[in-house]
């Protein structure tokens, strides 16, 4: 059985527009709202023994547009709401800086690999831009791209896995394994 027919034990998301709905360069914890079916997502992930990790670029902090307290308080905001979360990574850089971790680049998935004791190959990566499932490719895990209104048409034609939803990209990873608590008969 090879890597792609087992699900990862760990899944790590891109905050906005995939967890949340975006704010663009949101600086205030009073905006934070989960996309429908993050929550329920989450909850069966962790159910069933996955870690869940969060992955983020947030160039306002390099363009002066967010601090990284403000940052740090919007992230604690998508904890409260739909954490906890195992890992939770952010770039502050902005494109021009050239960074190993601002997405596509691979630097926040080895970095959260590395946090939760992981090799990418264990490890899926869920977004809504093609730079997500980049950083994915890059790092050698796997991608799940689940566009919004602002996903390239060339993002949705060049990824490998394409879903509607979160629970949509979960089926395509394999689907979510039995919880970890529920012994046999439960579904493999």
């Amino acid at each position: 059985m090879g890597n792609e027919t087992v699900f990862p034990r760990a899944v790590l998301f891109d905050r906005d527009d995939t967890l949340v709905v975006d704010v663009p360069y949101n600086g205030d914890p009073d905006l934070v709202r989960p996309v429908p079916g993050a929550g329920q997502v989450l909850q069966a992930l962790r159910a069933a023994g996955v870690r869940c990790g969060v992955i983020s670029n947030q160039s306002g902090i390099a363009r002066g547009l967010i601090s990284a307290e403000q940052v740090a308080a919007v992230n604690a905001r998508v904890s409260e709401l739909l954490g906890p979360f195992d890992t939770f990574q952010f770039c502050p850089h902005g494109p021009e800086d050239r960074c190993r971790c601002r997405k596509p680049a691979p630097g926040m998935v080895h970095r959260a690999c590395e946090e939760l004791g992981l090799e990418p190959w264990e490890v899926a990566v869920v977004g809504d831009i093609g730079a997500d499932v980049a950083a994915a490719k890059a790092a050698g895990a796997r991608g799940v791209l689940v566009p919004t209104a602002v996903t390239r048409p060339e993002e949705v034609r060049d990824a490998d896995l394409v879903a509607g939803s979160l629970a949509e990209a979960m089926r395509l990873l394999g689907g979510i394994p039995a919880p970890a608590d529920q012994g046999a008969g439960g579904r493999a």
